[in-house]
């Protein structure tokens, strides 16, 4: 394989301060959106304190917005997860290329998406195997 050419210094450091200031972001959001959901029972996410119960299809829909925020957040744990790799990667200098292919990754791929691990030739070939 021929020499890889290795983002400079100053590439490096702007992609570890936008990878930190979107891991900072996406901490926030999962925090919030974990702390409304999992903070508050049933009858207070459905606004209802009383002591009645109330419809099935209330319970049912409550249930689907709950879940669903919590899948919302764990889809950011990926995400920071995504991100504490990339960063790894920039401290042993393997930031930038293709885990897949070893190739380099095309520079508006990584200002799009910081924490990118394949090109897109190799992002596209894993997409089609799932």
């Amino acid at each position: 394989m021929a020499k890889r050419k290795k983002l400079t210094q100053k590439e490096l450091k702007e992609h570890k301060q936008a990878l930190i200031k979107l891991r900072e972001k996406i901490f926030r959001d999962m925090q919030a959106l974990t702390k409304d959901t999992l903070d508050k029972s049933q009858k207070e996410a459905a606004g209802d304190l009383s002591g009645y119960t109330y419809h099935m299809a209330d319970v049912a829909s409550d249930t689907f917005e709950r879940e669903f925020s919590l899948d919302l957040a764990a889809n950011e744990q990926r995400l920071i997860y995504e991100i504490e790799e990339a960063l790894k990667r920039i401290e042993t200098n393997e930031y930038g290329f293709c885990l897949m292919c070893g190739e380099k990754i095309a520079k508006q791929r990584l200002k799009a998406i910081p924490y990118a691990q394949y090109c897109i030739k190799c992002q596209n070939k894993r997409e089609k195997e799932r």
